[in-house]
């Protein structure tokens, strides 16, 4: 008996994240049998992954997944899909906007988009929540560069520059119409920058906001805390019941250490996260800029209203943004990135539990 068809794929760094692309086309159509397809794929549920693509972790465990556009104003549409690893969950209920990075260069290797002489602008219509982000990155010659002297956080080495650039976001910045509430006791600013985020002050939480990120998963008062606070704030929100949801996002916020505006520890939803999502930046950033939130007192904000530099555990990250604090809404956030090509290949799913004949994938191109 044969095993399961593959599936072509290519595997991707995008920021600080991993994950594996697919087109739609060589998805199935209908969502339950892709979500099936894709957790046998990536090893879930299993805490190791030792059976698929995934790397035992939320921020190694996701896919993308890229088509043609369903409108004009857009290249290519782009829907993110986070899969658990010890469960066997799919959920589309949010953005990644570290995946977001390799969403242009993959469009172009997979012939979605023609590569420009020397740099191509891919416009991405993000399917989980409808918003735009515009992602530029060279292609000298008319292909992908992934070689260059752009470094991040988080990621070893240099790499080609991707500058992803949001116009100001459809949703209300401010998801509750306040820039405080109170939330299971707790003051927090709750916003929504493409990525519905609530920034939580650490000494709220009785924790500094710059121990590890594994100290602070080993902290079983905190994690109720925050579990406490992420389900009332999801539903101050309007997102309804979070309770197996990864947003929103909650976000401590404590003073710089390193010349930054502010440092920041994020949790994903329990895992804390070893840097911050590019998203999760944009909220944090828009946040801080906000009169009154909960970020005044605590962050350093530049007195030119430039550049904020969002500390985080194994650096930082950079968020160009500009906020109309009357309104108020997000004009415009930009961001340098960086993605890699890892692998591009055929990936073999693991077989159903229970075969019922017939192949359990789409066969590749």
């Amino acid at each position: 008996m044969t095993g399961p068809a593959g599936v072509r794929c290519m595997l991707m760094r995008g920021g600080t994240s991993k994950g594996a692309y697919f087109l739609a086309e060589d998805l199935p159509a209908d969502p339950a049998a892709r979500d099936d397809l894709l957790l046998r794929i990536m090893g879930s549920p299993d805490p190791r992954q030792t059976d698929g693509l995934g790397g035992a972790h939320p921020l190694t465990s996701k896919v993308a997944v890229v088509s043609a556009p369903a409108g004009p104003d857009a290249d290519v549409d782009y829907l993110f899909l986070q899969v658990a690893v010890d469960r066997a969950e799919v959920s589309d209920r949010q953005n990644c906007g570290n995946l977001l990075a390799g969403v242009g260069p993959f469009a172009v290797e997979r012939g979605l988009v023609r590569a420009g002489s020397a740099e191509t602008s891919v416009r991405i219509r993000m399917r989980n929540t409808g918003e735009y982000a515009v992602a530029t990155f060279p292609t000298p010659g008319g292909r992908v560069d992934y070689t260059g002297d752009a470094e991040i956080s988080g990621v070893p080495g240099t790499a080609a520059p991707v500058v992803v650039e949001f116009p100001g976001g459809r949703r209300p910045l401010l998801p509750t119409g306040r820039v405080r509430d109170t939330v299971a006791g707790t003051e927090v600013t709750c916003v929504d920058n493409g990525m519905p985020t609530v920034l939580v002050p650490a000494a709220a939480l009785r924790v500094t906001g710059y121990e590890e990120p594994g100290d602070l998963e080993e902290d079983l008062a905190l994690a109720e805390r925050l579990r406490a606070l992420r389900l009332a704030a999801g539903e101050l929100m309007g997102l309804g019941d979070v309770e197996r949801t990864t947003v929103p996002k909650v976000t401590l916020v404590a003073p710089p250490r390193s010349g930054g505006a502010v440092t920041t520890r994020t949790f994903i939803p329990v895992r804390c996260h070893t840097s911050i999502g590019v998203l999760g930046a944009a909220g944090v950033a828009a946040g801080l800029r906000l009169p009154g939130g909960v970020g005044e007192g605590i962050a350093h904000l530049p007195a030119d209203g430039g550049r904020l530099r969002i500390e985080h555990p194994t650096g930082f990250l950079d968020v160009d943004t500009e906020v109309d604090p009357d309104v108020p809404a997000a004009r415009r956030t930009a961001v340098v990135r960086t993605a890699r090509k890892i692998l591009d290949g055929t990936v073999f799913p693991r077989p159903t539990a229970h075969p019922l004949g017939g192949t359990d994938g789409p066969t590749p191109r």
